[in-house]
């Protein structure tokens, strides 16, 4: 009887501890910085690239006020392709024909602060840095200008910005 008890708890642990199907939805799909941009090449989407280190307080507020809200995650979900990188990660990472670490690639995008959006074309061509933390129906805003063509179509951001007030 024991033994059956403590098979049962073990049992109501795991299926209380496994992750949801709601949960695992509610998640952006990092990707690493060559698997993003393969991926933008083939489904030719822009790519939103996350640059972040493991001490910054302002990164960790984004992930947690900004990326976890529905209305970006399924927005960045139908529009962009996710990466983000560690910028003070040695990790290997390839651009333009050139080897580079997460860390010399954030050099070579000018990121001087955390957390720093990039905004790259499905090509890896660089759009715009959007530097700090950015609220989150700002940021919704800065998505749908570049994710709806509105910057390749020559709009300007203030004009858009303007025309998308209440």
């Amino acid at each position: 009887m024991k033994t059956l008890f403590c098979a049962s708890l073990a049992a109501l642990f795991l299926i209380a501890a496994a992750p949801t199907a709601r949960a695992a939805e509610s998640r952006i799909a990092w990707r690493g910085w060559d698997a993003g941009l393969q991926e933008a090449k083939r489904l030719d989407r822009p790519v939103v690239v996350d640059v972040y280190t493991q001490w910054c307080g302002w990164c960790k507020r984004m992930d947690r006020d900004v990326y976890a809200r529905p209305e970006v995650r399924e927005y960045l979900a139908s529009k962009f392709v996710t990466v983000k990188i560690d910028a003070e990660s040695s990790d290997p990472a390839r651009f333009d024909g050139r080897s580079y670490t997460s860390r010399s690639l954030a050099g070579f995008f000018r990121v001087t602060g955390y957390p720093t959006t990039l905004f790259l074309r499905s090509n890896g061509e660089h759009l715009v840095n959007v530097p700090g933390y950015v609220q989150a129906d700002q940021f919704l805003l800065v998505l749908r200008y570049i994710g709806d063509g509105h910057l390749d179509r020559g709009e300007t951001w203030e004009d858009y910005k303007a025309a998308s007030k209440p």
